[in-house]
């Protein structure tokens, strides 16, 4: 299908009245695309504001067999969000209240296209706490942390967006409502529903809302900005944080590649003499964390740091606006980037860090290594010139060699930005026919017509 017929349109236009329907190209073009940059025009695209708008258009797009393409905020990087082949966008951004806070049962209620970090602000107030923090959080959507099961900087301690979904309500194709799980923190009765759809990345069907589960908020928090002389020394400090029996709420590293985009953008508060730096966050109560800190920089005393810098409050925040600032600075090296995220246990960073950097070296390319040391989530991001051809086939040739490095050290191609179109031809790399086979099987069952996100990789 390359039109929507004019009977489409008008059944389209009946159920999304005004502007919850968009038609003209250049309506549709900012939802054509997402953070991975790859553009696909949809036929349509449709903004609901309730379930049973979702329900009818799935009803129809089931019998007309069109696919739909859910989103909301389109960060993510892999290009989940894009519309592979002709089909209608629905996006969830007009369905964003905040539906429920309940300080007894410590959960909220949420429809998808509530952005995380205002209700991380909202629950705040409340003297809660919403732990998935991934580095979108301001402006992406818990709908589509839920979609990608969105890692982020604290699950080294609270673990990831699927730790905390409690229930949902999803619209599957043929306008069938499904409700899973619920208020309660503990259910075994039969199959987990829900996590199914936890990082189904909208190909099983279309959240409408979501139960969050909550925790206490802690009292305070302290940060440490360590730099050190190579890698491997940086690696050591992590090492020595665990074996003092602590277990931050954030552990980040940054390379040398990292650190020189930061230096030449002028965010980085590190002397020269530091190739590599660990930021570390502990929490907890006032006595605790002041505690911690102690314990914390004399842990990392023992890898012998070049420089050590703590921060509280506003002072706190600076550290991390140095973390913040890595994308951004990125670009100081080169003006494209392949950024890749794989994971590896957490004994093999050092080693795959260093595979990182020979693959460079091979391919005389620039690539930064970053991101969640505590959880062996490494973002990977290949600068190159993408106008000259040999940089641009030297980096589609190290991206390659990167994700099978991380499959030899027993880890994943995808810790937290999923497949999508950017890696799905090398899926078969981790996902025997078996595997994939079982989750086209699963996909049938709730997809029978395939009209969900089509096109893209698990």
């Amino acid at each position: 299908m390359e039109n929507l017929t004019p009977e489409q349109e008008t059944f389209l236009a009946d159920l999304f009245p005004s502007d919850a329907l968009l038609l003209r190209p250049e309506q549709t073009a900012v939802f054509s695309t997402d953070a991975s940059r790859l553009r696909a025009a949809p036929l349509a695209v449709v903004r609901p504001k309730n379930r049973e708008q979702v329900a009818e258009l799935l009803h129809w797009a089931h019998s007309e067999r069109i696919p739909i393409y859910p989103r909301a905020r389109g960060t993510g990087t892999v290009g989940n969000a894009v519309p592979a082949k002709p089909g209608i966008v629905i996006s969830m951004l007009a369905m964003n209240r905040i539906l429920d806070i309940d300080d007894r049962d410590f959960v909220a209620v949420v429809e998808p296209g509530v952005v995380t970090g205002d209700l991380q602000r909202t629950v705040s107030e409340r003297n809660m706490f919403y732990p998935p923090d991934p580095a979108s959080s301001g402006f992406s959507t818990v709908g589509g942390n839920v979609s990608t099961c969105a890692g982020g900087l604290r699950a080294v301690k609270y673990g990831v967006t699927r730790d905390y979904v409690l229930g949902l309500e999803a619209i599957l194709p043929g306008g069938r409502a499904l409700r899973s799980g619920g208020r309660a923190h503990k259910d075994v009765v039969g199959l987990d529903l829900t996590r199914l759809f936890v990082g189904s990345a909208g190909k099983l069907g279309v959240i409408t809302e979501l139960t969050l589960k909550l925790l206490p908020k802690p009292e305070t928090t302290a940060s440490v900005l360590a730099g050190f002389p190579d890698i491997r020394r940086a690696m050591d400090g992590a090492a020595a944080i665990f074996r003092a029996g602590m277990l931050p709420a954030a552990l980040e590293f940054m390379d040398k590649a990292t650190l020189t985009a930061l230096d030449i953008a002028g965010t980085s508060p590190l002397p020269k003499e530091a190739q590599a730096a660990l930021l570390v966050r502990v929490d907890g109560s006032e006595a605790v964390v002041n505690a911690e800190t102690d314990r914390l920089q004399a842990a990392l005393q023992k890898a012998r740091p070049v420089h050590l810098m703590t921060g509280r409050d506003e002072n706190e925040e600076a550290l991390w606006d140095v973390r913040r600032g890595i994308s951004p600075a990125s670009f100081h090296l080169k003006p494209d980037k392949l950024g890749e995220d794989i994971a590896v246990p957490r004994g093999k960073v050092a080693e795959a860090v260093e595979g990182v950097h020979a693959i460079a070296a091979k391919y005389n390319l620039t690539i930064m290594c970053f991101g969640h040391l505590g959880d062996g989530n490494i973002h990977v991001n290949t600068m190159y010139n993408a106008s000259w051809p040999e940089e641009a086939d030297n980096a589609a040739m190290a991206k390659g060699e990167i994700f099978r490095l991380a499959l030899s050290l027993g880890g994943s191609i995808s810790g937290e930005h999923g497949t999508g179109l950017t890696k799905a031809a090398y899926v078969d790399l981790q996902l025997d026919a078996d595997q994939q086979a079982l989750m086209a099987d699963i996909k049938r069952i709730f997809d029978p017509h395939g009209i969900m996100n089509p096109g893209k990789g698990w």
